[in-house]
């Protein structure tokens, strides 16, 4: 019974389990006339199992595909989601502009949560789960002094983390064109699709030894192993797709019921629901000791989101329109995509060296839970024209710390942004550097 009971397939029963009571109610238009409450524990146990199964077909699909774009396919199918959210707001933007300005706000704020709450919340994860003595892990470095532990990624990130660094430079540029048009789809989707055509290039390295799940579809004949990596990753694409936004709206409207502002809950709470199954999948891999893959994941992510999803928001406006436009938004969201650009430029800055520590993890989470804690407060204080005043000086104060912190950073790691130009050069050619040794 014990042994049966260990069988890798219970634990993918039990995923699966989970996600049956919104596939028949989302089959039969039941949950159309769910409640609030109803539909956000349906969906959300959905998106909890839609989330083992990515990650799994993931694992699985790391013997068959180079590992970053196995992970780079997880990327595009946990955050599916934000890209629906932003392009049914893009769309209407056609006839009611301002849902222009949504559109962007719900933009920035899942990539603000994707390194804020994302990156800060596995690097502190990780070290936990590692210092606490329930899972060895190679990947955290134990060093003296306070907070100086730290998460220590693989140089082959260094592709990734450069593309991010041109997307995020790019992105301080974008508002000065009075919205996202042409220009900056063709910059910010080509080097997606540059960074694709790289990764897909590469070999399939040795893989990390699996366990659970992973391990037994490994050890199927490929004939066998591919078509199971395809179906997870088109079952739970399907469920990240049709349940993840019913349950923010859930969260939406559970969230008015408390008297939070509903332009708020559309940049905070609704992105936080859609960014769910990528958070999930990463705090799985942890708790397996892969916190490498994590962050590799969380870093695909943000490139996708910060180059495809913003990129494409002008051509879903085009196509509403009926001809060519520039999807327009106000100086408050202008304000948005220069202090994402800049937290993104900090974040950045901290992993030059491949590494993030319990310091610089601490004072990513602490300036964006302050920042958006003191717009909240901003906006239940005062009356909606000065709330958004103030709001501005505070996006572009952000903007300026953010941008301080980081080029004091990359100042201090001249020596870390050379060996990352080399990684970065190695990989593209196909061969890596070796990891160097370095002083903890």
């Amino acid at each position: 019974m014990t042994s049966r009971l260990r069988h890798p397939l219970t634990a993918a029963g039990g995923a699966l389990l989970l996600t049956l009571p919104w596939v028949v109610s989302w089959a039969t238009g039941a949950s159309d006339g769910f409640a609030p409450l109803t539909i956000v524990s349906v969906a959300g146990l959905a998106v909890l199992g839609a989330s083992f199964l990515l990650a799994w077909g993931a694992e699985t699909a790391e013997k068959d595909v180079p590992r970053a774009f196995a992970i780079a396919v997880l990327a595009v199918l946990a955050v599916a989601p934000e890209y629906a959210v932003d392009a049914l707001y893009a769309w209407q933007a056609a006839t009611d502009p301002s849902k222009a300005n949504l559109a962007v706000a719900n933009m920035t704020g899942a990539n603000r949560i994707l390194i804020g709450l994302g990156w800060s919340g596995i690097a502190l994860f990780s070290i936990y789960k590692a210092t606490s003595g329930s899972r060895a892990d190679t990947s955290v470095v134990n060093r003296e002094g306070r907070f100086r532990d730290a998460v220590r990624l693989d140089p082959s990130i260094s592709t990734e983390i450069l593309f991010l660094f041109l997307a995020t430079v790019f992105a301080f540029f974008v508002p000065l064109n009075g919205g996202i048009d042409i220009i900056d789809t063709v910059v910010l989707v080509g080097l997606y699709v540059t960074y694709i055509a790289i990764i897909i290039r590469g070999d399939v390295e040795d893989h990390d030894e699996q366990i659970g799940v992973p391990a037994y579809f490994q050890a199927k004949p490929r004939g066998v192993r591919v078509p199971i990596v395809l179906a997870l990753f088109v079952y739970s694409g399907f469920l990240i797709f049709t349940a993840v936004e019913p349950f923010a709206h859930g969260l939406e409207s559970l969230g008015l019921r408390f008297g939070i502002p509903e332009f708020f809950m559309i940049q905070w709470i609704a992105p936080l629901a859609s960014e769910s199954p990528e958070l999930i999948v990463t705090a799985y891999l942890v708790n397996k000791a892969r916190s490498t893959a994590a962050f590799n994941a969380l870093i695909s992510s943000k490139l996708n989101q910060w180059t495809l999803l913003i990129g494409t928001l002008s051509v879903v406006y085009s196509l509403s329109l009926g001809a060519y436009g520039v999807l327009p938004f106000d100086f408050k969201q202008a304000a948005e995509i220069w202090l994402t650009a800049a937290q993104s430029f900090f974040a950045l800055a901290i992993l030059v060296n491949f590494r993030i520590s319990v310091r610089e993890a601490v004072t990513l989470l602490v300036l964006f839970v302050s920042q958006v804690a003191i717009e909240f407060v901003l906006i239940q204080t005062f009356p909606a024209a000065l709330a958004e005043q103030y709001s501005i000086y505070l996006l572009l104060a952000y903007s300026a710390v953010y941008i301080a912190l980081g080029a004091g950073l990359l100042v201090s790691r001249r020596g870390d942004l050379r060996l990352l130009a080399k990684h970065t050069v190695a990989n593209v050619r196909g061969t890596p550097l070796p990891e160097p040794e370095r002083a903890d």
